[in-house]
């Protein structure tokens, strides 16, 4: 399968969770080829985007393509950045830009009002077009600063209610984050689906 996405630290955690997660079947990745443009991220969902891009990625290849769309729904917020997750600061914005941005739409709100989550959506989508989703969803909080030097994005800032030590996604390494993370539980979802829809077929997919 060739994966979507565009940003090389989605596509080495999507690569380390599939390659963890027994499908029953060998699953070959194909990284995104240089060709194809990146694909402008339309929809009003998560679910939408990830579709789109699955779709434009499959069409160009021809090979069953996966996925992916994030958003972090900060309660204190209104459920922002949502959707919008990646570009919260601007359409050119880096990780510290949209963390600074975060940080500084956050400032003064206490511990218990800094209810967060990330949710993940991942679509696999066949040559005959039938497609498959998995969902993860993670539940944490915001914390006041960042904290670790691991993960990209929104992790420096975003501790799991599941871990006891209440650290940050950044402050664990690839494999506790991958047991914990949405993106994880999306891609443990949809292998799951993946296993049935074969199972019940007998075929490849």
């Amino acid at each position: 399968m060739v994966l979507a996405t565009a940003n090389p630290d989605k596509a080495r955690e999507l690569a380390a969770v599939l390659s963890a997660t027994a499908t029953g079947r060998a699953v070959e990745l194909v990284g995104r080829p240089a060709g194809v443009p990146e694909v402008e991220e339309t929809g009003s969902t998560l679910r939408e985007n990830a579709l789109l891009k699955a779709r434009v990625l499959g069409a160009a290849t021809d090979l069953p393509a996966l996925a992916d769309d994030t958003g972090l729904e900060v309660d204190a917020l209104g459920g922002e950045p949502g959707v919008r997750s990646a570009r919260y600061a601007g359409e050119n914005a880096t990780y510290a830009d949209n963390v600074e941005r975060l940080l500084r739409e956050m400032a003064g709100v206490a511990p218990p009002d800094r209810g967060a989550r990330f949710t993940t959506v991942v679509v696999l989508v066949f040559p005959s077009g039938e497609a498959l989703e998995g969902v993860g969803v993670v539940e944490g909080r915001i914390t006041e600063a960042p904290r670790g030097a691991a993960g990209f994005g929104y992790d420096p800032v975003f501790a799991p209610s599941a871990d006891p030590a209440g650290r940050t996604f950044a402050e664990m390494d690839a494999a506790e984050k991958d047991r914990l993370s949405h993106r994880g539980a999306a891609l443990r979802d949809l292998a799951a689906k993946l296993r049935d829809a074969v199972g019940t077929t007998g075929e490849e997919g």
